[in-house]
């Protein structure tokens, strides 16, 4: 059976919607719901359940030795991702997600043990059988992975499989620096990222010039709109694919789920559009709920 390999962070949730304006100093009432989080995890359920094809999923990351990393383990082995964690003095990472009235998110993020995944972790997963590798952005935007994570595509590309990035958040790519962003991804056989990542990661003014650099630098490129949809670009052609209308709750997840859904069906043998019109059909399924799929 053929592998596909998935790493990112170990992640639990707390989605909060307020009800209303935050009354500062004060209570507010609101929705509040606990779930297994992590973009890349979210990304690996959707990626398990479009594949038509037998393969085994496995999930690389690193968890605390605490109750929340072994619910998030159990998690995943529930949706047929085999998890693959090791295990850190630091707790489990926490992630708390504030949803607005439009549906959009800002997040607090603690790491915690997700800064102690180390290459070997990822190696050990890999085997004979790996047709493809996918890193999570926030994996590649931590500053100690910056020698790893380009030794860790190029080990895959030579094993015969194929290569994926999700640059996953434009603050903490801000941080790093998109130069060195683009240095660890150098040679990234598929590229995704949302519009206002993408503008950082080029310096472009808009998508259409970000567009056209980013197509230089991967041989297949996918960017998100959240409400205009998305568009690829592979061997210089352009694919759209409009927004599903749909009643917006809560955005956590969507991005990650369109990744997963195009990917899988990309794996699938689709083609770019079939696959873009499958991932936009999977986030208005996600924004419908409150917090990510699955």
């Amino acid at each position: 059976m053929s592998s596909v390999l998935v790493v990112g962070d170990v992640m639990w949730d707390v989605v909060v919607r307020p009800d209303h304006a935050l009354a500062v100093g004060s209570d507010t009432a609101a929705r509040i719901v606990t779930t297994r989080g992590a973009a890349a995890a979210n990304l690996a359920v959707v990626l398990r359940g479009a594949l038509s094809t037998p393969a085994d999923v496995v999930y690389v990351g690193c968890a605390g030795a605490d109750e929340m990393g072994q619910r998030f383990a159990d998690d995943l082995r529930r949706h047929g991702v085999r998890a693959h964690l090791a295990t850190s003095t630091r707790a489990t990472g926490t992630l708390v997600s504030i949803v607005d009235q439009s549906g959009e998110r800002s997040m607090l993020t603690d790491r915690g043990a997700n800064d102690d995944l180390d290459v070997a972790q990822v190696r050990s997963a890999m085997d004979d059988d790996l047709t493809h590798l996918h890193l999570s952005g926030y994996t590649v935007l931590q500053p100690r992975h910056g020698e790893w994570i380009p030794a860790v595509l190029h080990e895959a590309q030579e094993r015969g499989a194929t290569t994926s990035v999700d640059v996953c958040s434009w603050y903490p790519l801000r941080q790093l620096g998109p130069e060195e962003f683009l240095r660890r991804v150098a040679g990234v056989d598929l590229l995704f990222a949302n519009h206002d990542e993408a503008l950082v990661l080029t310096g472009a003014s808009t998508l259409e010039t970000a567009l056209d650099e980013l197509a230089s630098l991967a041989g297949e490129v996918v960017v998100t709109q959240g409400g205009q949809g998305a568009v690829a670009v592979k061997d210089g052609r352009r694919t759209s694919s409009p927004a599903l209308v749909a009643e917006v709750l809560d955005t956590t997840g969507a991005g990650d789920a369109a990744t997963g859904a195009y990917l899988a069906w990309r794996l699938n043998g689709h083609d770019v559009a079939a696959s873009l019109a499958a991932a936009m059909r999977t986030a208005a399924e996600v924004v419908s709920g409150l917090g990510a799929r699955g």
